[in-house]
């Protein structure tokens, strides 16, 4: 599911009749602060949301995002073609920005179920995603290797290794609210992938329609009444599972003084360490491992 910030007021994207002149009118935000020149082991991660795509290089052996954070708006319709020609844009902005090799695998987290790279469901996003092979479209656009991956999947990747699931056994789930509600699960630190349960039905409805973040904000809801609702959901995961420990992500993560103390799960729940920035910094990590286990 998708993970976004929960404020962004980026001007929305702007199409051109090519790429080129797209690439010239497109309002691609950066944050940050723009790479050294020290050596590292680069990846690059692109996290794909409801409302917005997020891309940066990564420093694979601290987790660290270097140089600056790209983001623009997901176009709408967010059919493949225009999702994947924003990616394009991005790669190349951050090809020039680092001096990415051009043979870096490229990780791109996605809200749907992702098997053997191809998109098997889509949350958020337009409905053509299903069935499309994005690892080979990806690829042919970027000039790079490309592995998709649930997103959050991703998120929970980054955090079980640099957040807040470091050392943590046992079963943990990473849930992601955004525009959706992501659900990621551990044991032993071992992902078991594509989830997916935003989706767990609870009162006749997808449970992400009360718990996501953006549930909150269309609904005009209080902070207290949300958390009510996003308890609901956790209690039902809590009663299939027995999680040890609850890991909060997407960009509500910043403000989890606000509901998490309001939570009556039996697990602990914290919040994200890596907050919005866990999708992007999994992507890259997991396209990594999965080009080194190929032999890219």
């Amino acid at each position: 599911m998708a993970k976004d910030d929960e404020h962004d007021d980026d001007a929305p994207e702007s199409e051109g009749s090519n790429d080129d002149e797209a690439a010239e009118s497109e309002k691609i935000v950066a944050s940050g602060v723009p790479a050294d020149d020290r050596p590292r082991r680069l990846g690059v991660g692109v996290d794909v949301g409801g409302s917005g795509i997020k891309a940066s290089a990564v420093d694979l052996d601290t987790g660290e995002l270097v140089g600056l954070r790209h983001r623009v708006p997901t176009p709408q319709p967010s059919a493949p073609e225009a999702v994947i020609a924003s990616i394009r844009r991005m790669v190349k902005k951050l090809e020039k920005e680092v001096g990415l090799d051009p043979a870096a695998p490229i990780g791109v987290g996605f809200p749907a179920v992702v098997v053997d790279g191809v998109t098997k469901s889509a949350a958020n996003v337009d409905p053509s995603w299903i069935d499309f092979e994005a690892d080979p479209a990806l690829e042919r656009a970027t000039g790079h290797p490309v592995f998709v991956i649930n997103d959050a999947d991703a998120a929970g990747v980054a955090e079980m290794r640099y957040g807040a699931g470091v050392g943590q056994k046992g079963t943990v789930f990473l849930i992601t609210l955004g525009t959706g509600t992501g659900s990621a699960l551990f044991y032993d630190g071992m992902l078991v992938p594509n989830l997916e349960l935003g989706h767990m039905e609870i009162r006749g409805r997808d449970a992400e329609k009360r718990s996501a973040s953006a549930a909150r904000l269309r609904r005009g809801l209080s902070w207290k009444a949300w958390a009510a609702d996003l308890d609901e959901h956790l209690l039902a995961i809590e009663k299939l599972f027995s999680p040890r420990l609850f890991i909060i992500g997407g960009g509500v993560s910043k403000r989890a003084e606000k509901f998490i103390p309001r939570l009556t799960v039996k697990a602990d729940v914290v919040p994200a360490k890596l907050l919005n920035d866990a999708g992007i910094v999994g992507a890259a990590m997991a396209a990594t491992e999965r080009a080194t286990a190929r032999g890219a």
